[in-house]
């Protein structure tokens, strides 16, 4: 759930301080293209292809180190993944402190650490946590409820991935439209090696 706060986050950044790009969700980001060749104003086709790219790169480097990794504990597997995202996220909040003229370093740098760890939490497939995406998680909360003749399994998961995407976003977009992008690149930084440090050594699910 920190995870997902942390995306929250950083579409926040990406998307309303780097030029209407996301760096998180790969879905919104594609859709932009779009309206970027359409000629809608306030749109990038750069921008969004350097972080359209950037997320792919990390998704491959995920998939490559799938083989070195499984031999770990899941725990530990994503602890490792989880503190390069943070010293990918601190180098991009020391660029955005440093310098007002970075954008498409500062959209590689964060796709990059989200494809990673998509790609890494994909691995992983913990059931209604993808921790960037929550189109399934929401279709997967109406469509299994009550009212639709379900048992909502797993609706406390669910609604807390939500909760805590919305609680991420809009704390996000506080801090980039009132003091900039370096204190919400450094909040990510932060909730992202909390997220490491919470990781338990060993468990019996493992």
């Amino acid at each position: 759930m920190t995870l997902t706060a942390v995306s929250g986050l950083i579409d926040a950044i990406s998307y309303l301080g780097l030029g209407h790009v996301f760096t998180a969700n790969m879905t919104g980001n594609v859709v932009v293209i779009g309206f970027a060749i359409a000629g809608a104003p306030g749109f990038s086709v750069l921008g969004s292809l350097v972080s359209l790219a950037a997320f792919l790169t990390g998704a491959v480097i995920a998939g490559r180190l799938e083989d070195v990794m499984r031999r770990r504990p899941p725990s530990s597997w994503l602890r490792h993944i989880l503190c390069v995202e943070a010293v990918l996220l601190a180098i991009s909040t020391a660029v955005a402190f440093t310098t007002d003229h970075a954008m498409h370093p500062l959209i590689a740098l964060t796709a990059l650490a989200m494809g990673l760890r998509n790609g890494t939490v994909r691995k992983l497939a913990v059931p209604d946590v993808t921790t960037t995406v929550l189109t399934l998680t929401l279709t997967g909360l109406a469509s299994d409820s009550t009212w639709a003749g379900g048992t909502n399994p797993r609706a406390g998961r669910r609604l807390a991935s939500v909760l805590a995407m919305l609680a991420g976003a809009l704390g996000g977009a506080v801090l980039v439209l009132h003091v900039g992008l370096g204190w919400p690149l450094l909040l990510s930084t932060l909730g992202t090696a909390v997220a490491a440090l919470l990781l338990p050594r060993r468990s019996s699910s493992d």
